[in-house]
């Protein structure tokens, strides 16, 4: 049986990649991210990609941070996923 911190790890990385998806999706519809839903995905996802961000070279008025943020929590996925 797995230790509860590993599954407790990655649960917490596949609900930061919903939000995150859910982010990327709503960008389309909403990007002003208005209402209760848009304030929760907003102050969920912008402490994970401002540091990126910040590191990122401006892509236009494209925004590569999610990329970005999904390979690293598909990154941590796998290495959770070894141990």
């Amino acid at each position: 049986m797995e230790a509860f911190p590993l599954i407790f790890a990655r649960f917490l990385i596949y609900a930061l990649y919903i939000v995150l998806l859910g982010r990327v999706l709503m960008s389309f519809v909403n990007p002003r991210m208005d209402g209760p839903v848009g304030r929760f995905i907003f102050g969920t996802t912008e402490p994970f990609l401002a540091p990126i961000r910040r590191v990122l070279p401006q892509g236009g008025m494209l925004d590569f941070s999610p990329l970005v943020a999904f390979l690293v929590l598909s990154l941590l996925l796998s290495v959770i996923g070894r141990g």
